[in-house]
């Protein structure tokens, strides 16, 4: 395998360069990014490999990309989920369908046959109160009259996007729609709660929870999350998605206190607004099809995960 991976510095990109790290073969596999120097300046453990090359280019420049190439896969992985929250919801739109068509543009000129696409679990909209897990077939979507939905809805779009351009070209496109993740490169401090919960452990007096803890989410390792995604990248079945997480639910308040009790035995759980009462949100995926066409499942649970997380954050310092 020959592989182009944009997003390849984000969280999703070093997971799976962590996966192959420790992999007796890993296959050949260039790096799209804006900054290789400042990327390998901060991870110096990537230097050197002779598996691994980067190439500076920007996704929404199509001129960026490599001239020449012999690549026989295509990972798009790369949107800015950690500074998301701070662009407008049109420059989150535009960002995901504008470099989606740029790389599936790029994939016919140079005869790329296979196409992953890191999609999310947010292309379905709210999650029915009364359904427990969201599997592939269910086909709702985020009110693309709402703004508020950018994200979600340009999801489903790039996904529609892989459709018309495997119609078209016959590319072998797949879409892995992510859920939530936790592992050793999760920001612990921006707007990811499981992350605020194992820094809070770590640092600070209390564990906060920001609302009334009723959410109902689930949480896979990202060594689990790069198992996977290497599986969809060869083995997935082509114009189908793929849920990608962890079926194992809990609730927020439930969340904070497994990873108080883990990390921090005895310190508060502060909950800062009371239940409101209602029906509680959910974002748990159905991964029977995962399981089913591929053979995959979890091979760590959330405590190892939390651990690893606290592990790695601890030696960072």
């Amino acid at each position: 395998m020959n592989l182009l991976l944009t997003g390849g510095t984000g969280f999703f990109g070093k997971a799976l360069l962590r996966h192959w790290q420790a992999a007796p073969a890993a296959p050949r596999v260039t790096v799209l990014s804006r900054d290789p120097e400042g990327f390998l300046a901060s991870h110096p453990n990537f230097a050197a490999l002779p598996w691994l090359h980067f190439h500076a280019g920007d996704i929404l420049n199509p001129a960026s990309l490599p001239a020449t190439a012999s690549f026989t896969h295509l990972l798009h992985a790369a949107a800015d989920s950690t500074l998301g929250p701070r662009l407008t919801p049109l420059q989150r739109y535009t960002q995901i369908v504008d470099s989606t068509r740029h790389l599936l543009e790029y994939a016919v000129a140079h005869d790329i046959p296979r196409f992953l696409l890191a999609s999310s679990g947010g292309v379905y909209g709210a999650q029915p109160p009364e359904m427990t897990h969201m599997s592939e077939d269910h086909h709702c979507m985020p009110d693309p009259l709402d703004a508020r939905n950018a994200y979600g809805v340009a999801k489903r779009c790039a996904e529609h996007l892989c459709a018309l351009y495997a119609q078209q070209h016959g590319l072998q496109t797949v879409a892995a729609r992510c859920f939530a993740f936790v592992g050793r490169d999760l920001p612990l401090h921006v707007h990811f709660a499981i992350g605020n919960f194992i820094r809070d452990a770590l640092d600070r007096p209390q564990i906060t929870v920001n609302g009334d803890g009723t959410p109902v989410r689930s949480y896979m390792d990202q060594r689990d999350l790069a198992r996977w995604l290497e599986a969809l990248l060869q083995g997935g079945r082509a114009g189908q998605a793929y849920n990608v997480g962890s079926d194992a639910a809990l609730t927020i308040a439930e969340l904070a206190h497994q990873v108080r009790d883990l990390l921090a035995p005895g310190k508060p759980v502060h909950i800062a607004a009371q239940d409101a009462g209602g029906p509680r949100s959910r974002y748990v995926p159905c991964i029977a099809k995962a399981r089913a066409e591929l053979g995959l499942d979890l091979h760590h649970t959330l405590h190892d995960a939390v651990l690893e997380t606290a592990r790695h954050a601890e030696a960072a310092r």
